[in-house]
């Protein structure tokens, strides 16, 4: 099994588009103002690492199944993304009661990981990458879609304020939003056509 650059640099890209306005980002963001940047990165990408082996594992279960179907729930739960994306406006919930002063690694650690590990359960980025696991070479889906999610992670925990101050997340939920719709036609005509 080789290596497919493509299939990492498209779940990079859309993963990372679609967690940008995620309240996980908001959340890193909130956490790394009253704990240890480094911890809360640490909590976090551990939560990340659980969550894309559960998303590749039932996109490989998936991969079992007849391709065209595949490639129609595919289209179907990228459509559906890509309305999550472009409808917007729900995610003004602010994370901060989740962020408490917090000292000490394994308390930071702990607490990144298990707001990140329960709030990104059913996720959009967790069903995408379970989709793009189901139609494309799991490995580099898995390893394009951590680096996206620990790379938020990371630039929430290190620009956040300047992100949130300067581009507006709409922008970035609209480019997110165009990218699913694209998937989720390609996946249709991958189906349609074979």
């Amino acid at each position: 099994m080789s290596f497919n650059l493509a299939t990492f640099a498209t779940a990079f890209a859309v993963i990372f588009l679609a967690e940008l306005p995620d309240k996980t980002m908001f959340a890193s963001l909130a956490m790394g103002t009253r704990m240890r940047p480094l911890w809360v990165w640490f909590g976090t990408s551990t939560a990340f690492v659980v969550h894309v082996g559960v998303a590749v594992a039932a996109g490989s279960v998936f991969s079992l199944l007849p391709k065209p179907l595949v490639q129609v729930v595919a289209a179907a739960l990228f459509a559906f993304g890509a309305y999550t994306l472009l409808r917007g406006g729900d995610d003004d919930e602010d994370e901060d009661g989740e962020a408490k002063q917090v000292t000490g690694l394994w308390p930071t650690f702990l607490t990144a990981f298990t707001v990140v590990f329960i709030s990104e359960w059913g996720d959009l980025t967790q069903i995408t990458t379970a989709n793009l696991a189901a139609t494309q070479s799991p490995l580099p889906v898995a390893l394009g879609a951590l680096l996206a999610l620990v790379s938020v992670s990371a630039l929430a925990l290190i620009a956040g304020r300047f992100i949130a101050e300067r581009v507006p997340l709409k922008i970035v939920q609209r480019i997110g939003g165009l990218v699913m719709v694209a998937l989720a036609i390609w996946s249709l005509s991958e189906a349609i056509l074979g």
